[in-house]
């Protein structure tokens, strides 16, 4: 196979940018969609925080997974066509779209100061774009496998996978329904090399339709499990990250910790600021930081979900624990003492044994 000349075009990165747009309004509608369909699979059954499944036979919650999909299928192509140092931020745009549809159906108000976050995100999204670097597309996935197995990204992955099972096997039993950092963080950590397997095989996809196959590699193969893992992974902590918090604080959090992550890990594995200038590599730091701070704003300036009657309840068994209002609060009496008859008591069901 002839090796290809090293490509930087300008009009490869328009095709990404536009497809990062695509998918941020995709991924964006579907947060709000499946947490619609998480909450209505909660309330007839148990939740996907407590390791519940119900949400499986949600038609709403796979409605908000197709439109997931398809957000990253045009991610999946927008990363062969430009740098993950472009695309990757660019997701502050779901950010945007999931605020003003969260003000609307999951009565998440959006204070007049989200104006603000909204326009920084946009203006760090501009700067990013207009100082992105042109990428130089390898000829092969032989040449992808000797970039991801590079010692210093080796060291990446060996980092990557030793800090996930800290925090699945000794901080998720403890912390994950307290600390939202835990659910958030598994996600996004093993989201960089999510984006590092995908770019891998959309560069494979294209050389394959271009007319140089890369089916027979076995190299191909492995990206491909790696990413299918991943994603699985993935799936599974956001789900009960949305499921546990606020999705006006999940949203900000993943996007700022995926895209530090994934950043990090393009620039170890393409080396995407090499010949760089510093002044452009410096403009690309500020638009991140600008985006940053626009997700700030977006999540201070937005009210939480209300708290739902079931979600009053604290799990405490074999005992009846008994909820009433004094004085505009909420107080707990357990069933050993006294219960004034003046006072309306709720019990829960599922404390009986």
């Amino acid at each position: 196979m002839t090796t290809n000349e090293p490509s930087i075009s300008a009009n490869d990165n328009l095709k990404g940018f536009l497809l990062a747009m695509l998918s941020s309004a995709f991924i964006g509608s579907s947060f709000i969609i499946k947490k619609l369909g998480l909450r209505r699979a909660g309330a007839s059954g148990s939740r996907a925080s407590s390791g519940g499944y119900g949400y499986l036979l949600e038609p709403l919650w796979w409605i908000g997974m197709i439109t997931m999909i398809v957000g990253e299928f045009s991610n999946f192509v927008a990363y062969v066509y430009a740098p993950a140092i472009l695309v990757t931020p660019l997701g502050a745009i779901s950010i945007i779209v999931s605020a003003v549809l969260a003000h609307f159906f999951l009565k998440e108000r959006l204070q007049k100061m989200g104006v603000l976050g909204c326009v920084l995100c946009v203006v760090g999204s501009t700067m990013i774009v207009l100082h992105a670097p042109g990428e130089r597309t390898p000829s092969s996935v032989d040449e992808i496998w000797e970039l991801a197995i590079q010692p210093t990204f080796l060291l990446y992955t060996a980092s990557v996978i030793a800090i996930v099972l800290f925090l699945v096997l000794y901080c998720e039993p403890r912390y994950g329904q307290t600390n939202i950092l835990i659910y958030v963080g598994i996600c996004s950590i093993i989201g960089s090399l999510t984006v590092m397997s995908i770019k891998a095989i959309g560069i494979a996809i294209k050389l394959t339709l271009e007319g140089w196959s890369q089916v027979a590699h076995f190299q191909t193969w492995v990206f491909v499990m790696v990413a299918i893992s991943c994603i699985i992974i993935q799936l599974n902590y956001l789900n009960k990250a949305l499921d546990t918090f606020d999705t006006a604080v999940v949203s900000p959090i993943h996007y700022a910790m995926f895209t530090s992550f994934t950043i990090f890990a393009s620039v170890i594995m393409f080396k995407d600021w090499s010949g760089q200038s510093a002044s452009s590599i410096a403009s690309e730091l500020c638009g991140f930081v600008t985006i940053l701070s626009g997700t700030v704003v977006l999540h201070d300036t937005r009210s939480p979900d209300p708290a739902s009657v079931s979600e009053m309840y604290m799990s405490v068994s074999p005992q009846v624990s008994w909820y009433f209002p004094a004085n505009g609060d909420t107080w707990k009496r357990q069933s050993e003492e006294m219960l004034l008859p003046d006072f309306d008591a709720i019990l829960k069901q599922d404390h009986f044994t």
